[in-house]
């Protein structure tokens, strides 16, 4: 069974209209990181049956979009049309706002949404290729640049330059994916836990024993990127985990769940996502966000385009649109730090730190099996 369609929204829909319809019709498959589970973050939960065919469109066209860019690599001036699907681990409050915007701005434009937390959706990519021998989807948008890279390497993703990725930090702009959205993993604490963690290592205090949570990297792309940052520092590393393991820590699925658990006094600390604590902090839950020594671990939520789409034009408009200023405003006014300048949002709370993303890549498949031989799959 096909997933139903996100209908872009006539150009000059009201906007109750258009909130109402992203809601009766984008289907939801559980979430990533954060909104991973219904009662961490607050996000409806629905099953869809997976796209059973590629998305197919009209010939591939070059769009303006709302920044008046256009799509350098696409092959006609026409704007794009025809039908495009999603495949995103993206947090529905995220994707449903661009998704709106985008489709003011491209109203012949149909987006069918597959969503789910990263392992699932690689889970999905792999059945996909399996059965198809192609992703289902015409466009990815990840969490962290080490579940795109594989991907990347394996020649699933288009190589173009979008206009828009010309105004993007060069840190966030590689051949064939590019950084929407900035993820800083940091330590989240009870508003009375004493003492306070200043410092990663704290997690690992006797003081905190048997009260920490984690999520899996396993399951959540930005618990995978902070797995990436503690195995190539040399005062971590794997061993880091081990420390962790063996002052009690629980390792739960996601950062929502952290936070969720530390709020309902389950834990005193754990590890999460900003965006997580300061959304639960501002509905009143008892949770501080805490910017640790020597810094929040900060990564890029990418997005590609897959080799092979039947509707480049329309894929690529779309990430054009996504990377352009009106694009990067939806994501900041979802709560999420954009990665073009000027495009509002919150800003960092103190020091950040980055993985080396390069030296990182191809080791996930290591990373995750070393990690698993301490805290399980």
């Amino acid at each position: 069974m096909s997933l139903q369609p996100f209908a872009a929204p006539p150009r000059r829909a009201p906007v109750a209209l258009t909130v109402a319809l992203t809601a009766s019709v984008v289907l939801v498959l559980g979430a990533c990181a954060p909104g991973a589970s219904p009662s961490a973050s607050g996000q409806p939960s629905a099953s869809a049956a997976p796209p059973s065919t590629a998305a197919s469109g009209s010939p591939s066209a070059t769009a303006d979009g709302a920044s008046g860019s256009a799509s350098p690599s696409a092959e006609a001036s026409e704007a794009p049309t025809g039908s495009i699907i999603l495949y995103t681990s993206v947090p529905q409050t995220t994707v449903d706002p661009v998704l709106v915007a985008f489709g003011e701005a491209h109203p012949d434009v149909t987006v069918e949404l597959f969503r789910a937390p990263t392992g699932e959706l690689s889970a999905r990519i792999a059945a996909d290729l399996r059965d198809q021998g192609r992703a289902g989807g015409d466009i990815l948008w990840l969490t962290d640049p080490l579940s795109v890279q594989a991907y990347a390497e394996d020649g699933m993703l288009r190589s173009w330059s979008p206009r828009n990725a010309a105004d993007l930090d060069p840190a966030y702009v590689n051949d064939t994916f590019w950084g929407t959205r900035v993820l800083n993993m940091l330590i989240v604490r009870g508003t009375d836990v004493e003492p306070t963690p200043t410092s990663w290592e704290d997690l690992t205090d006797p003081a905190f024993a048997e009260s920490v949570a984690i999520p899996n990297p396993a399951f959540a792309g930005s618990a995978f990127g902070a797995l990436g940052y503690f195995a190539q520092t040399s005062e971590y590393g794997l061993d880091f985990y081990r420390r962790l393991k063996d002052n009690g820590a629980i390792q739960l699925n996601a950062p929502d769940e952290v936070t969720t658990g530390v709020a309902e006094g389950r834990f005193k600390v754990g590890m999460t996502l900003d965006f997580s604590a300061r959304s639960a902090a501002e509905k009143g839950s008892p949770v501080e966000l805490v910017w640790p020594e020597p810094g929040a671990i900060a990564m890029y939520g990418p997005i590609g385009v897959v080799e092979a789409t039947e509707n480049a034009g329309a894929s690529e408009a779309f990430v054009e649109f996504v990377l352009s200023q009106d694009g990067q405003e939806a994501i900041a006014g979802s709560g999420w730090e954009p990665v073009r300048e000027g495009a509002g949002g919150p800003e960092p709370g103190g020091e950040q730190v980055r993985p080396d993303w390069a030296e990182a890549f191809g080791r996930q498949e290591e990373l995750l099996e070393e990690y698993a031989t301490i805290f399980g799959g």
